[in-house]
């Protein structure tokens, strides 16, 4: 397994703010279309009302609004968190609910405690160390209200040796080329593929969510190459 490089918030800005322009092209193309899939299962099941208040950590450009969009109403409302400002400067801002865009890294974000009725994420998780993983996992349960839910994704390694041998090859070889056809740093998007191999899968992060006293399921996608956690923080 190749060495994860360390969470360092300007090393993460840096490398999101270059791939603003071209990852969401490359990450729909690259997964087959299973990246907008896996953000409709994310949200499918979660307890969402016309008063919800989302929260969306590393945010991105805002992909998870179209998939949260047809379950709630203009009522509800959604603080949106990401660290690069081209992603936030790109992110689509018009949806027919509410939508505050914070730019902020989340593990040092003021957050209101007990503010959030759900917490949800597609593919933010992998440049997180353990450690890390633990702080993020200590931000979810204090800003969740009591019985409030939550949900993550992140592309992950699948446990069969021969999907994993194919799998690692086309992240590592296939997905940077993908990139440089569509006039990004192919470097870049290796640097995705070294994060995806040193995260492995949510199980540490489910772990983590667990030791702060929330209730977590395990979720696999697609035999595998994505996992997910999601949850609620228990009422009592």
């Amino acid at each position: 397994m190749q060495t994860q490089p360390g969470y360092d918030p300007k090393a993460i800005r840096a490398l999101f703010d270059e791939m603003a322009s071209t990852y969401g092209i490359v990450n729909f193309i690259s997964s087959f279309g299973f990246a907008a899939r896996w953000r409709h299962q994310l949200v499918e099941g979660l307890p969402l009302t016309d008063a919800s208040h989302i929260v969306d950590l590393m945010s991105g450009r805002n992909e998870l609004c179209r998939s949260v969009a047809p379950h709630v109403a203009a009522t509800a409302r959604m603080t949106a968190i990401d660290i690069s400002p081209e992603m936030t400067r790109r992110a689509r801002k018009h949806w027919p609910f509410r939508v505050e865009i914070l730019l902020e890294d989340v593990l040092t974000w003021e957050c209101q405690p007990a503010s959030a009725d759900t917490v949800i994420s597609s593919f933010g998780l992998k440049t997180f160390d353990p450690a890390q993983q633990e702080q993020l996992s200590q931000r979810v349960a204090r800003i969740l209200r009591p019985g409030g839910t939550f949900s993550f994704v992140e592309i992950s390694v699948p446990p069969s040796p021969l999907l994993r041998l194919f799998y690692l090859f086309y992240l590592n070889r296939v997905i940077p080329w993908i990139g440089r056809l569509f006039l990004g740093n192919p470097a870049n998007y290796r640097l995705l593929g070294v994060y995806t191999e040193a995260f492995g899968t949510c199980q540490h992060f489910a772990e983590c969510l667990r030791q702060q006293g929330l209730e977590v399921a395990e979720t696999s996608y697609f035999f595998g190459c994505a996992t997910g956690v999601r949850g609620i923080r228990p009422r009592i």
